[in-house]
C-alpha cells in the first residue's frame, strides 16, 4: 500500500527521519507551497522566497533520485493551500491512508497533523545533535538548566575540541578573549551573494505578486541549494571565522555583516548539518587558521546553544509560547514595522532586518528585544515579530530565545537574568550613538537616551523578583545610593517615554 512521506518545507535533507524510513518503489513524497504556511505569521519576503526556491530545488533532486514527488505549487489551482488539504488530496489522488512526517518545528504544524483522518507516524527530528528524550534526562532533577553545562556534556559526546577527554586548551570556552567592543578596524566583510537562477527568478516573482508583508525582497542573495549553502560554510571559514569570536557582539552603522557566519538560515532548512558545519570549524582551528577561541566561540553557538534552546522547546511543549511571567501587555511599538523612531540603534536594526532578513544575535537581544523588554511589551508580540522577519526564524529555536532568553518570559527557566541594560552598553558595542538624536551619556532631562531612562523603570517596577538575584543586586545598590530627586526625575522620564510609546507618537 503507498503512504505519503510528508516533507516540510525546513526538512530538505535525504537524511530527515520520513525519508530514511520510506520506501521509493511503493510511496509518494508529498511536498507542499501553502498559503497556510506562508501567512501564518507575516513572514519577510525574502523568508518564504528561500524556502520556496529550496523546496523546488530538492524536490527536483528527489525526482532526479526516483522518488515520486506529488508537488503542490502555490499558484496550482487545485492547491488547498493548507499543510492539511494536501495530505488529503493526495491521499485521495494515490488511494493512500498512512503518513510518514518527521516531527515538526512548530506545535501548531504538528496538531494539524493529529487531528488528519489518516493514519499519521510521526517520527523524532534526529538532525539534531541531542536526542529529546536525552535533553530530557538532562534537565530531570536539575535546579537550574544552564546551557554551560549542557554544552560542556555535548563536547565530551560529539568529540570537537577535546584532547585526551578534557578541553582544547584547557578551558571549556575563551569568552575573555572574545566579544570585544567596536572599533574601526572590525572586518568590514560582506558575503558573496548568489545570484537568482531562472527557478529563484520565477519564485521571487511569485512572491512579488502574493505577498505583501514588511521587508524588501530584492535584491536576493541567498543560496538555496546544498551546494551553495556547501560554498557558502566554505567562504565563512576561510575569510570570516578567524576573527569571528573577537567580533560576534559587535556593531557598526552600515556594517550588518562583519564576521558573522550567516549560516543558521540553511542549517534550519537542512541544507547544513549542524556536525559537519562544527567540524569544518575545527579542522580550520586544528590546521593553524583560525584561533581557538573563534572556533571555540562559534561551535559553541551550535553545539551549545542551538541544541540547548531546542531541547528546552521540547521540554516545556506549545504552553510555552504563552508565557509572560513579567506580566508585560505593552503593544509592540510600530517602529519594529519600519515606522519613524529617533533612536539610531533601533531604526538600524529594523532597518537591515526590513533590507536582508537578518541581524546578529546581539542586534536582536540588545536593541530590539532589549527595548521591547524595558518598554513592557507583550512578549507574545514579540516572539511573533521575530518569527516573522528573520530568514532563519522557526518557532523550535525562535521562541526559546525570544520568550526565554531576550523576555525573560519564562521566569528564569532559561537565564538567570534579564538580559537588559542602558545606553552606555550599546555605546561600548556599536557606533551607533554618535549620530543619534538622543545622548547616551544624558541620564536625565531633554535629550536622554530612552534606554537609560527605561533600564531604571524596568530595575524599579520588577523590584521585588530581581532584588535578591545575585547577578542584580549591585543595581540596586547603586539606584538606593542615588539622590531621591534624581530617581524621581529618572522615573518621571521613563513614565512620559512610555507615554509617547502609547499614543504612537515618534520616540
Amino acid at each position: 500500500m503507498v503512504r505519503l512521506v510528508l516533507v516540510l518545507g525546513d526538512q530538505l535533507t535525504r537524511d530527515v527521519a520520513a525519508l530514511r524510513a520510506a520506501e521509493p518503489s511503493r510511496d509518494v513524497v508529498v511536498m507542499a507551497e501553502v498559503m497556510g504556511e506562508g501567512t501564518s505569521v507575516p513572514h519577510h519576503p525574502q523568508k518564504i522566497a528561500l524556502i520556496l526556491a529550496a523546496m523546488r530545488k530538492f524536490a527536483a533532486a528527489l525526482e532526479g533520485e526516483g522518488w515520486r514527488v506529488a508537488y503542490s505549487r502555490l499558484d496550482d489551482p487545485d492547491n488547498s493551500q493548507t499543510i492539511q488539504g494536501e495530505l488529503l488530496r493526495r491521499a485521495a489522488e494515490f488511494s493512500a491512508s498512512e503518513v510518514l512526517a518527521t516531527k515538526p518545528g512548530e506545535w501548531r504544524v504538528l496538531r494539524d497533523l493529529d487531528d488528519l483522518p489518516l493514519t499519521v507516524r510521526v517520527l523524532e527530528d534526529d538532525r539534531f545533535l541531542c536526542r529529546e528524550a536525552e535533553f530530557l534526562a538532562w534537565a530531570e532533577g536539575r535546579k537550574e538548566l544552564r546551557m554551560e553545562w549542557f554544552y560542556r556534556d555535548m563536547r565530551r559526546k560529539t568529540g570537537l575540541m577535546m584532547e585526551g577527554g578534557k578541553p582544547a586548551g584547557g578551558k571549556w570556552n575563551f569568552d575573555h578573549d572574545n566579544r570585544k567592543a567596536a572599533k574601526p578596524d572590525l572586518l568590514r566583510a560582506r558575503p558573496g551573494d548568489f545570484a537568482p537562477d531562472p527557478v529563484v527568478e520565477e519564485v521571487l516573482t511569485l512572491v512579488e505578486a502574493r505577498f505583501r508583508h514588511f521587508g524588501r525582497l530584492r535584491p536576493f542573495r541567498w543560496a538555496t541549494d546544498r551546494a551553495g549553502a556547501l560554498a557558502a560554510l566554505a567562504e565563512f571559514v576561510a575569510e570570516r571565522l578567524p576573527r569571528f569570536g573577537e567580533e560576534q557582539d559587535a556593531m557598526l552603522e552600515g556594517e550588518p555583516y562583519l564576521s558573522h557566519a550567516l549560516l543558521s538560515a540553511y542549517m534550519n532548512l537542512g541544507l547544513l548539518g549542524p556536525l559537519e558545519v562544527c567540524r569544518a570549524a575545527e579542522a580550520a582551528w586544528q590546521a593553524g587558521h583560525v584561533p581557538i577561541q573563534a572556533a571555540e566561540g562559534f561551535i559553541r553557538q551550535i553545539i551549545g546553544w542551538r541544541e540547548y534552546v531546542r531541547g528546552i522547546w521540547a521540554l516545556t511543549g506549545p504552553e510555552y509560547l504563552d508565557r509572560n511571567a513579567l506580566e508585560h501587555r505593552r503593544k509592540l511599538p510600530w517602529f519594529y514595522w519600519g515606522g519613524e523612531t529617533k533612536m539610531a540603534c533601533v531604526a538600524a536594526v529594523v532597518g537591515q532586518t526590513r533590507d536582508l532578513a537578518y541581524a546578529h544575535h546581539i542586534q536582536r537581544l540588545m536593541v530590539t528585544g532589549n527595548f521591547a523588554l524595558l518598554a513592557g511589551v507583550d512578549p507574545g508580540l514579540v516572539h511573533e515579530w521575530y518569527l516573522s522577519v528573520y530568514i532563519d526564524a522557526y518557532e523550535w529555536v525562535e521562541a526559546p530565545n525570544t520568550i526565554g532568553m531576550s523576555q525573560f518570559a519564562d521566569g528564569g527557566l532559561l537565564g538567570s537574568k534579564p538580559y537588559v541594560s542602558s545606553g552606555a552598553y550599546i555605546d561600548r558595542m556599536s557606533d551607533h550613538c554618535g549620530a543619534c538624536a538622543y545622548k547616551v551619556k544624558v541620564k536625565v532631562g531633554e535629550g536622554a537616551c530612552p534606554f537609560n531612562l527605561l533600564y531604571w523603570h524596568f530595575l524599579i517596577r520588577h523590584r521585588e523578583r530581581f532584588r535578591l538575584n545575585p547577578r542584580m543586586g549591585q543595581m540596586y545598590r547603586v539606584w538606593d545610593q542615588m539622590d531621591e530627586n534624581h530617581r524621581s526625575t529618572v522615573l518621571a522620564g521613563a513614565g512620559a517615554v512610555l507615554d509617547r510609546l502609547d499614543r504612537g507618537e515618534v520616540v
